[in-house]
């Protein structure tokens, strides 16, 4: 495996926008190959099929079309380059969890037919490790499952609470396990831990080697991916970009948390910011003390919902939410050394002591799409021709594979189990317009910051935790 410093001296010769593309995130700086752009649309193009974003689902989808009928014309269109986006800046939790909320989507749809989800969402897992094995694209995969530490009395009530739900609703020990401290400190050594979450329907991956590697792979079979070119809009058979017009007769909206800068969709979804922090790798005597030998994708239960892995080079990669939403549902352009970033690696600090002394050499973020309902949606119209995918609210590292394979399927008329998930022409209503939005978003920001310090003490959910789980569905 090449190190950091190995790819770094690799691309030493590349260009100024490689440069400035690595400068991104972790991820980018430590993925081989060269970074700049693909050529751009040439201009006015005709396909059958044409994509706008590439990033997981619009790749995941160009893969699964391609492999249903390799005779179709297929056009990505991509402002920046392909993983630029979320897609190569997460936290590589490549899990099953449901994209949205359980208990509105059986209210809605059935339990059954959400059970049926939920398991199509963790054979995912392992269709994405199947793809990576015969594509021959290294993006680190590796299936630990995942953990969710219970810290306080309150997240150990969270903990007990969330597993016998998932054992009610039909899930087995082998979904779902409560462990207790013991057996939490046996996997990885946090002080204070109580007891874990543990799930194994998850991997670990490298985003941005996947991105990548995927849009090398649908290149290989005869997808046209332009970058550099900014749709600016989606209409029945074609897609309007500054530099030309895609004809096509079916056309995917694959943009996620870039949605609002598309027309006419400006509160289709509510991009948030999610920030993450790399440490320097650390050495052995510290892994010692640490533990987490099985590499398990891991959270804290927290409000402030946190997110971490142990990559493939032995650094801590840990991300989490804290960024206010910005006025206008306006992106982020610079994403460094943000105050996100100091609670972060205080985080750091305190579940793993021994990495305390040692340097955070990358910090970064990107922007998710979270739905008013908080429920993800795969879906295509079939009078206009227009698909989409999207609404993941930081979850769609594995769900993107799902939803790019259930795209396909619509696109080319199979009647698979896929095309019958709930999610599948799911619609969410529109958020609301400003002031109104910016006052939700980080109101709730600000319930979320108060319930949290309130539960580290205390002995039972807050009134503010309350509201929160409410408005999300939880």
């Amino acid at each position: 495996m090449a190190t950091l410093d190995q790819t770094r001296t690799e691309a030493a010769a590349g260009s100024a926008e490689d440069a400035r593309y690595r400068a991104v995130s972790f991820w980018h700086d430590s993925v081989p190959g060269t970074l700049d752009r693909r050529a751009p649309l040439p201009g006015d193009v005709q396909a059958d099929v044409a994509i706008v974003g590439a990033g997981f689902t619009g790749l995941w989808t160009a893969h699964y079309l391609m492999e249903a009928d390799p005779g179709l014309r297929v056009v990505i269109v991509e402002s920046d380059i392909a993983g630029y986006g979320a897609s190569g800046r997460n936290g590589g939790w490549c899990y099953g969890g449901l994209p949205g909320s359980r208990h509105r989507l059986v209210d809605r749809y059935g339990r059954d037919a959400v059970m049926r989800y939920e398991r199509a969402c963790f054979d995912t897992i392992d269709e994405v490790g199947a793809v990576l094995e015969r594509e021959g694209i290294d993006a680190h995969y590796l299936k630990g499952g995942w953990s969710t530490l219970a810290m306080t009395q309150v997240g150990l009530m969270h903990a007990q609470a969330a597993v016998a739900g998932h054992h009610a609703f039909g899930h087995s020990e082998a979904d779902y396990r409560l462990l207790s401290a013991e057996e939490t400190r046996a996997r990885t050594d946090v002080p204070g831990a109580l007891g874990t979450v543990f799930c194994p329907h998850a991997a670990r991956i490298h985003p941005a080697r996947l991105a990548r590697g995927l849009a090398d792979a649908v290149e290989r079979r005869g997808v046209g991916i332009y970058e550099g070119t900014r749709a600016s809009a989606i209409e029945q058979g074609r897609v309007v970009t500054d530099r030309g017009t895609v004809h096509a007769d079916i056309v995917i909206r694959a943009t996620e948390g870039f949605t609002p800068e598309l027309q006419g969709h400006k509160r289709a979804l509510m991009p948030f910011a999610s920030c993450m922090v790399a440490t320097e790798p650390l050495p052995q005597a510290a892994w010692d003390e640490i533990g987490w030998d099985g590499r398990e994708v891991l959270s804290d239960g927290r409000r402030l919902f946190i997110y971490a892995q142990r990559t493939a080079d032995d650094r801590i990669a840990l991300g989490g939410r804290g960024h206010p939403y910005i006025f206008g549902s306006r992106l982020e352009t610079d994403f460094h050394d943000l105050p996100v970033h100091q609670r972060l690696k205080g985080v750091i600090d305190k579940l793993f002591p021994a990495a305390r002394d040692y340097r955070i050499t990358h910090t970064w973020g990107g922007v998710l799409g979270i739905p008013r309902d908080f429920n993800a949606s795969v879906g295509l119209d079939r009078r206009t021709g227009i698909g989409w995918a999207g609404g993941y609210v930081g979850d769609g590292v594995a769900v993107t594979n799902l939803a790019g394979r259930t795209l396909a399927d619509l696109v080319t008329e199979r009647d698979s189990d896929l095309v019958s998930l709930p999610w599948v022409n799911h619609r969410s209503r529109a958020w609301e317009p400003e002031p109104l939005r910016w006052i939700a978003a980080n109101g709730s920001l600000q319930l979320l910051r108060i319930a949290e310090r309130a539960e580290e003490t205390g002995t039972r959910t807050t009134f503010s935790g309350r509201i929160v789980d409410w408005l999300s569905g939880h």
